[in-house]
């Protein structure tokens, strides 16, 4: 493979647009109908166009991903996991991306400089496995992961997994882009495929064109609110119709982007022609001009749009020209309303109705055309001698974003109001940020532009009430420091302001990406990449154990999720970053978050070793010194969130077998298959009730454990009852293997061996 470069190379996307024409054809000819755009673009990366199986929601397939991204915290962790693998370098092009492990303070430049300082070990790891492994590296302050793919590397009718859940931003360029965890990210960059069950389709049909406060962020919170946190889950969302092609190819960036919010696999956009001005803007002429080539191939066949229920499992209508501006929280990203009506709602349940902060940005929103209308709303604001009422933040996507907006006069708008400028990175929306102005249990509301809201999910406090809105929403409310305002009609200074402008691109271009790319080097071998035995930040991986036939008998109930159990929950962000690749230490993060029905505090449970109430990681800590081994229990939708393999890597270090849930998200149910635990779902979702704290719990006859097979369990009472119940897994014979094997990585390393 060629060395590592900061684009992606025309002839592979020739190469991809040719195997796309013949595997259109073969699609054609299995399937016997007109195929949607996902289902285009997922044949062509099939391991065997013509002999995998592909039914919608039922098959597991093979697929050769065109690249894989990581950002710094979970890449560490992957990184670890490639290692052991044996490889000179990795088969596929792969890159590292340095967003997440700078901490928002005092602005751009002090910030980044104290990240440098403070994470340079991590960081100098990281560059030192890029370079000896062929992967390119994006140094701190080059941009967010999801910015920097859709400027640098995103393509349509490419596949591109990454270590972020927020990976399907790059849809909106027209490519199926998954998040995975590492383990699945080692898969592919070994040279192995990556596993997928075939996703359903749901068509989302556009109408009508967005106008006034409108921004593409509205169509994707109303999407929201229709699907909710879990109705796109194993699907993928595709957006088509007259109103899909009116928006900017950042627009549909930010849809996809906050389709992992519904659960979805991916979402996707196809190719138009604000695909191809982005392209051009980006200076990506060629690819422009070979995708306009080719762009029968980068839609849905036209008897998909006729007549879409036909050949989508769902199909939603919105017509964007009724859309008004959403705002969408407290705690969740489903539940919306407009900005008519957040005011009243938010004094009938008791929500602090006053600003404490506003935040522009993240991966979602950080756009040329989102800044450009962010700042018409300051300027506005300037020309009536008006200033933010609450501290505003403002983050621009990457570096080049970043040059861009300062070269052509949109951030000093927003500063003149008083907006601080962050470094090009994810700061407060993963947790990022150190808040001093409130404590825990001060109630507090705070407005943003961001994907999540969970509890705790930006500053680390559960007392602060996150909403979500565009970025030019998120101006207007700072400017008039209240919830209870409405843009639309209520007047500031005695005026109303005027709804947005921006430029969707800049007229002069964009800006070169600047010197933040690292291409590893020729003499790769002389590379070495070290670990201190005495680090707090970085630790080698010793491998699971493998399954030795046991059956799991007396598994102690360490937790019983109440409600929402997030990878947040499972496995705090924020400060516990610096550990990602240590996972004794972050282990120690374990549910740290977590709502337990067996106790009145998040994060703390009964200890059956010493009889009383502990922190949650303490607990698991004391089973696995005692060897005690455990289960833990969720809700609904249990590990929704954030694509991070901790929630799965910690549990299994901690001792735990298996995880019993009422259902799973996608990827963390995944990620728990991949290190060898069992997630297991309630055949009665309503016998989650039945759980008590000091039950133990018997998972029988493993040694039979066959895929679309119930497995009988036995739930054991303190006053010495039992009561049997049924649970079912989705595992096929892969993933059967993995558990066997102790994890995905044993199976590789033995099938490396073999």
């Amino acid at each position: 493979m060629t060395l590592a470069s900061s684009s992606t190379d025309i002839a592979s996307i020739q190469q991809l647009y040719e195997t796309l024409t013949r595997s259109y054809e073969v699609a054609r000819d299995r399937l016997g109908r007109p195929l949607t755009y996902a289902e285009k673009v997922l044949f062509a990366h099939l391991d065997d166009p013509s002999s995998e199986p592909f039914v919608r929601g039922m098959s597991y397939a093979q697929f050769r991903p065109d690249r894989v991204a990581m950002q710094d915290a979970t890449a560490q962790m992957a990184l670890l996991q490639f290692m052991t693998a044996g490889l000179d370098e990795v088969k596929v092009p792969s890159s590292i991306h340095c967003d997440h492990l700078i901490t928002a303070q005092l602005g751009a430049d002090q910030d980044l400089q104290s990240a440098e300082v403070s994470n340079k070990e991590v960081y100098d790891f990281l560059k030192s496995v890029a370079a000896k492994y062929n992967i390119g590296f994006w140094q701190p302050g080059s941009g967010i992961i999801h910015q920097v793919v859709l400027e640098q590397y995103a393509f349509p009718g490419g596949m591109i997994i990454g270590t972020d859940s927020h990976t399907p931003n790059a849809g909106g360029l027209g490519m199926v882009a998954i998040g995975v965890g590492g383990a699945d990210a080692v898969d592919v960059m070994v040279g192995d495929t990556l596993e997928l069950k075939v996703p359903k389709v749901i068509g989302v049909k556009l109408t009508g064109t967005l106008s006034g406060w409108c921004s593409p962020k509205d169509i994707i919170l109303r999407v929201a609110e229709i699907l909710t946190v879990k109705g796109g889950t194993g699907a993928v969302i595709e957006y088509f119709g007259d109103g899909a092609r009116s928006i900017s190819a950042t627009g549909k960036a930010t849809i996809c982007n906050m389709g992992a919010e519904i659960g979805a696999t991916c979402s996707i956009f196809p190719f138009d022609d604000h695909s191809a001005s982005y392209l051009r803007s980006t200076k990506r002429d060629e690819i422009a001009e070979l995708a306009t080539r080719y762009c029968h191939l980068l839609q849905a066949d036209p008897e998909v749009e006729d007549n879409p229920e036909q050949y989508f499992d769902q199909v939603i209508e919105i017509d964007l020209s009724k859309l008004e501006p959403n705002i969408v929280g407290p705690h969740t990203p489903d539940l919306g309303r407009t900005v008519s009506q957040i005011g009243d709602e938010a004094e009938q349940n008791g929500w602090p109705t006053e600003l404490s902060y506003c935040l522009v940005g993240s991966c979602t929103n950080s756009s040329y055309e989102d800044i450009a209308r962010a700042s018409h709303v300051a300027r506005q604001a300037i020309a009536r001698g008006l200033k933010a009422k609450v501290p505003l933040l403002v983050t621009p996507g990457s570096e080049r974003v970043r040059r861009t907006v300062e070269r052509d006069g949109l951030l000093a708008p927003l500063e003149e109001i008083g907006a601080i400028v962050l470094a090009n990175a994810c700061g407060p929306c993963i947790g990022q940020w150190k808040r001093t102005d409130v404590t825990e249990g001060v109630k507090n509301s705070i407005l943003t532009s961001y994907n999540r809201n969970f509890p705790k999910r930006n500053d680390g406090l559960a007392s602060t009430y996150a909403f979500i809105a565009s970025p030019e929403t998120v101006v207007a409310y700072a400017l008039s420091g209240t919830l209870k305002f409405n843009p639309l009609l209520d007047a500031l200074d005695g005026t109303v302001l005027e709804p947005p402008e921006g430029e969707e691109l800049p007229v002069s271009g964009f800006e070169p990406e600047g010197s933040g790319f690292i291409t590893p080097p020729n003499d790769r071998a002389s590379v070495t990449v070290t670990i201190r035995p005495d680090s707090e930040r970085l630790q080698a991986l010793e491998p699971f154990e493998p399954w030795n036939k046991e059956t799991f008998i007396g598994l102690a109930v360490l937790m019983k999720a109440a409600g929402k159990c997030t990878t947040d929950h499972i496995s705090a962000a924020g400060p516990w970053l610096r550990y990602r690749g240590h996972l004794q230490n972050i282990s120690k993060n374990l549910f740290l978050s977590v709502n337990n029905a067996f106790s009145k505090r998040p994060g703390y449970g009964i200890c059956k070793v010493h009889n009383q109430e502990e922190p949650l990681p303490e607990i698991a800590s004391h089973y696995k010194e005692a060897g005690m081994y455990w289960v833990a229990i969720g809700d609904e939708n249990y590990g929704e969130g954030s694509s991070r393999e901790h929630a799965a890597l910690e549990p299994r270090y901690m001792g735990a077998k298996a995880i019993i849930a009422r259902s799973f998200a996608r990827i963390h149910e995944t990620n728990l298959k991949k290190q060898g635990l069992l997630p297991l779902t309630f055949a009665d979702p309503a016998f989650y009730e039945h759980i008590g704290p000091y039950d133990t719990i018997d998972i029988l006859d493993l040694e039979r454990l066959t895929p679309n097979k119930a497995i009988d369990c036995l739930l054991h009472k303190p006053d010495g009852s039992t009561e049997s119940f049924s649970v079912n897994h989705t595992m096929n014979e892969r993933h059967i293997e993995w558990f066997r094997a102790g994890s995905a990585l044993n199976v590789i390393k033995q099938e490396r061996r073999a």
